[in-house]
């Protein structure tokens, strides 16, 4: 075999990426198209009374401006995974600021843009509710969300965190974040003989189809065949997951126009159009003997959630697995506002397990306990429901490689004691954990007369190294070079594999592509010993190895053959479909970190990063390590500077553009070492691996906020970490 599998395989897609021969989905050329513009409601609650276009439709190059009365209808609201209950420019209903009220379609993007100005709109406002605070008391417990309970209780946790030696009460927040991948949204729709092609920006290619055959499903049940095509995405973050009404409105207007429409969604369109992170507010009452063991733990959250659209989509996850506690009772609550349908956001349980954090490291204080050691001493072994066994679990591994490696043990505990020149210093850390999925999945492996391979999965790239880690599997199990191998993904036409989101590419998709490569490489080796003309004829199939290529007889390699002679004597391509289905889990790490603030300026610098990681086995440590530096930049970002600002009169955002909603640059990435505690896990078919891609970041923002503490003996807890709040 080759042994790819393990090693830092630089990216197979890099060279198209930086060549611009990768076509994103707005780069795709279609005859004759014709090009969208939105128009987007000015009020967050009330009805549009009125709707001028007479101006629009005047403008040179406009063909058509729909509106509620003139855009087609859809016979029903499509569910998950379309991200509302309702879709707009159906009816005059607002439901939230920046809400689709018109869609402009002319020759060219310019003449639509500037013709979605001349739109003019009377409206009927109702005041509008955008803050938590300003609804508190309306919380309530939502329906369960895809089969997951809103309230959850082990033993009794009141009881026992009244009788508990020492509690700690306290709350933390934090504010409407958005994801903001650098590519925006797009959609192009392309109608063909009945049929509907999208090129679109999406993290499930198989999602989007679900959603789309959903919404133009007529009267009798019958659906139009519809492919969607999404090879290369530019970050989603969890934005491009479900299915917008953007994607549905484009395919709309095309198919009544007959012709294809490209649609690209403006910066400042994002903020209202393609999810967000919700206002989180989270209540946390721990209880513990004098030894550190929890006895208690109350968790009590509440998110924004809106008026037609309950779901939770924060949750507590690390509340109710990570820490053994006898007695758990968790609550997501929801408050509904006028505003947009949040949705999931990379590590969707940081919220939570920020406040979780956070106040583990405010009751090593109040019990003179080290972090590391209180969390040492309520380490929870956790039973797999799938098998009755311990689950494998290295979290404290984890944690002793990483301290040993940040030098913790010279840590002095004293609040406000470190100093360096005229710095405060702070070292903080926090585990960090992740749930991922594992979702049915195929992949098809083609091996050519030429003697080379092609893979064909329909999951997508988000920029993750999806293609490289397929590849390398592919190879390995082929016994190929990895230049002998062509994944191709991003395309309902291909096997149906996993969306890329919950951490789940990896966990789904690898054991396929090495069940398929298995597969084909049995079948080319039963060709070879059953030809005459191949002198690895006769030699028992078991008896044969492949190497870079070639075939082997064990114990004789003067008897060889090799893919591509095999394949060209053969005349015709082998096609085989891999599939394993595999289980969910855990992710786990720890991060230790070091801040440094000046205390004349209220300016925090994190200065070191040291992770460490049990996602079972590394399957390419150039984009694991690659997955750590984004997560923790991504951390960086909650902590210190993400928020979007709402207007609490008008619930409309205050500035939608990167302008003002800050995220960290190269000047704000500090100096990061990563660890892996590189152990296969014995019931992952991943060939070991487990999902990773969102947990590194998911204890930075507690980890910081620990460490401003550590630094000053001031607690913060409420993200972000700004100026103000610290002087």
């Amino acid at each position: 075999m080759t042994e790819l599998v393990g090693r830092g395989v630089e990216r197979v897609d890099g060279r198209a990426k930086v060549t611009g021969a990768a076509r994103y989905a707005a780069d795709n050329e279609v005859a004759n198209p014709l090009h969208g513009f939105l128009v987007m409601s000015t009020i967050a609650r009330g009805e549009v009374t009125q709707i001028d276009t007479g101006a629009a439709l005047a403008h040179p190059g406009v063909v058509q401006v729909f509106t509620h009365t003139t855009m087609p209808r859809f016979r029903t609201v499509p569910g998950f995974p379309y991200n509302r209950t309702f879709i707009p420019i159906q009816d005059a209903r607002i439901h939230h600021s920046g809400q689709p009220v018109a869609y402009v379609v002319a020759e060219t993007l310019e003449q639509a843009q500037e013709a979605a100005t001349l739109v003019k709109i009377r409206y009927r406002t109702e005041k509008p509710t955008a803050r938590l605070e300003d609804a508190i008391d309306e919380a309530f417990l939502p329906d369960a969300f895809r089969e997951r309970p809103n309230e959850v209780e082990h033993g009794d946790a009141e009881a026992a965190f009244a009788q508990a030696d020492v509690r700690i009460q306290q709350t933390y927040t934090s504010p409407m974040q958005h994801h903001h991948p650098i590519e925006p949204h797009t959609t192009t729709a392309v109608w063909d003989d009945g049929g509907l092609t999208l090129y679109e920006s999406a993290q499930g290619v198989m999602l989007t189809r679900m959603a789309v055959t959903n919404a133009f499903r007529d009267a009798d049940g019958n659906a139009p065949d519809i492919r969607i095509i999404s090879p290369y995405l530019g970050g989603g973050f969890g934005a491009k997951g479900p299915t917008y009404p953007h994607t549905l409105l484009t395919a709309a207007v095309a198919r009544e126009l007959g012709r294809p429409v490209k649609l690209v969604l403006s910066r400042a369109q994002m903020f209202t159009s393609t999810g967000h992170r919700a206002e989180y507010r989270h209540r946390i009452r721990l209880g513990a003997t004098r030894r550190g063991e929890l006895t208690a733990l109350v968790d009590t959250s509440t998110a924004q959630v809106t008026r037609t659209d309950e779901r939770v989509f924060n949750t507590s996850d690390s509340a109710l697995n990570l820490y053994t506690c006898p007695n758990i009772h968790v609550r997501q609550m929801g408050v509904r506002l006028d505003l947009p349908t949040s949705s999931y956001m990379r590590s969707p349980e940081t919220t939570a397990h920020f406040g979780l954090e956070t106040a583990l490291d405010e009751l090593s204080y109040e019990l003179g306990i080290d972090p590391v050691e209180l969390r040492t001493r309520n380490h929870r072994t956790v039973i797999d429901p799938n098998t009755g066994e311990p689950y494998e679990k290295h979290l404290l591994e984890c944690y002793r490689v990483a301290a040993e490696a940040f030098g913790w043990s010279r840590r002095n505990p004293e609040p406000g004691a470190t100093r360096d020149g005229d710095e405060y210093v702070g070292w903080g850390m926090a585990t960090e954990t992740h749930t991922y999925s594992a979702n049915p999945s195929q992949a098809q492996i083609v091996i050519g007369v030429n003697g080379r391979a092609t893979v064909r999965a329909a999951t997508q790239d988000i920029g993750t190294g999806t293609y490289t880690v397929l590849t390398q599997v592919a190879a390995d199990g082929l016994g190929m070079p990895l230049g002998h191998v062509t994944t191709l993904l991003g395309d309902t036409a291909f096997p149906n594999a996993s969306l890329s989101a919950a951490s789940a590419t990896m966990a789904s998709v690898v054991g396929p592509v090495s069940d398929g490569a298995e597969q084909a490489r049995k079948a080319v080796i039963e060709l070879a010993v059953a030809d005459p003309r191949s002198r690895l004829h006769g030699v028992p199939a078991e008896n044969v190895i492949v190497e870079n290529g070639h075939l082997f007889a064990r114990g004789d390699r003067r008897r060889r053959d090799s893919y591509h002679a095999v394949m060209a004597r053969h005349g015709g391509e082998i096609r085989v479909l891999g599939s394993k289905p595999n289980t969910g889990g855990h992710t786990f790490g720890a991060v230790f970190l070091e801040v440094r603030i000046r205390p004349r300026l209220g300016s925090i610098r994190v200065s070191r990063v040291v992770t460490a990681y049990d996602l079972g086995r590394v399957l390419n440590r150039r984009t694991a390590h690659g997955q750590v530096t984004g997560g923790v930049t991504w951390g960086i970002g909650f902590a210190l500077l993400e928020q979007t600002m709402v207007d609490p009169n008008t619930a409309r955002v205050a500035d939608p553009s990167l302008s003002g909603y800050l995220v960290p640059v190269n000047a704000d990435t500090p100096k990061l070492e990563v660890m892996f505690v590189d152990r296969p896990i014995g019931d992952s078919e991943a060939l070991g691996a487990r999902g990773f891609g969102e947990t590194p970041g998911t204890g930075v923002p507690a980890a910081i906020g620990n460490a401003i503490y550590h630094a000053t003996g001031r607690r913060l807890r409420d993200v972000p970490f700004t100026r103000d709040k610290l002087l």
